[in-house]
């Protein structure tokens, strides 16, 4: 029993290092899929960044499951998200759609690149001033990354060879390009994947909804993912447009009311209060 004690340093090491293994198979996975969009084997390329957001995911779990979490490891995953999610993504959508698009079509990949590595940047400075928090400001490069790199096994299925092959997709995914951009650096809030637990209903919630996700992913998962990075990237721009209407509505409600009280003011025969005046909306 004595000897226990001084075997606890190692064992905290290697919980230490658990996390940066999974970082580094993520950059492994990232660069293995750059080789492979490179010799034109683009099935491959494709699942392997997805396989990459899957051990981005996990390495973030570990670190706080066993509360190993540190600078340097959040620094490393970063470095790493951006080969991972933003190079071998525009590597393989260049190769895909935007070397037939001219000599300076390439410029849309570097831009999704950029927009990935300032997304990273932001997320960094607000993580370290304010926390963790309860959703994404703006789209999480992971899941920008994933969502280009499965377009390719969606063309490869019976649905869409038979209903979507005719549609102009050099130009759809030239836009699809610069919305996931321009969202991965926007202010835009977008959900995180809800906690699993089975002491609550939240909780069994959030199992439920991975549950499906993995199922869905095992089982369907040529035509399955690219459809759902699509419509997470919908949620939240349909999100923002609603919550941005309703927050007009309330300042227009707040600066009516102001104007009523000071026409009352008025009638009474009363100097307005500096509080009561209208004031225009932030």
């Amino acid at each position: 029993m004595r000897g226990l004690p001084r075997r606890r340093p190692y064992v905290r090491r290697v919980v230490v290092v658990v996390p940066s293994m999974f970082t580094l198979a993520n950059l492994f996975f990232g660069i293995w899929s750059i080789v492979l969009a490179a010799r034109g084997e683009y099935y491959r390329a494709s699942w392997y960044i997805v396989i990459a957001g899957v051990l981005d995911m996990l390495d973030g779990r570990v670190a706080r499951m066993s509360k190993t979490g540190s600078r340097f490891g959040a620094e490393l995953d970063s470095l790493v998200d951006l080969v991972s999610f933003g190079v071998a993504p525009a590597v393989l959508i260049y190769h895909l759609v935007f070397a037939e698009g001219g000599g300076f079509a390439w410029l849309f990949s570097y831009g999704f690149v950029t927009c990935v590595a300032l997304r990273l940047a932001r997320f960094n400075t607000v993580a370290s001033d304010h926390g963790p928090s309860e959703s994404f400001q703006g789209l999480p490069s992971p899941a920008g990354g994933m969502t280009l790199a499965t377009w390719y096994p969606f063309t490869q299925t019976d649905y869409y060879q038979a209903q979507l092959a005719g549609l102009p997709w050099s130009q759809i995914m030239v836009f699809l390009t610069l919305a996931l951009s321009l969202t991965m650096v926007s202010t835009i809030r977008y959900a995180k994947l809800p906690r699993i637990g089975v002491r609550s209903a939240r909780g069994l919630g959030g199992l439920a909804v991975n549950l499906t996700v993995l199922g869905f992913g095992i089982w369907s998962r040529d035509i399955f993912f690219f459809p759902l990075g699509l419509a997470y990237l919908t949620y939240g721009l349909v999100r923002a447009a609603v919550v941005g209407f309703l927050e007009r509505g309330e300042d227009e409600d707040d600066a009516d009311d102001d104007e009523v009280l000071l026409i009352e003011d008025e009638l009474a025969g009363e100097e307005p209060d500096e509080d009561d005046l209208p004031r225009p909306p932030d």
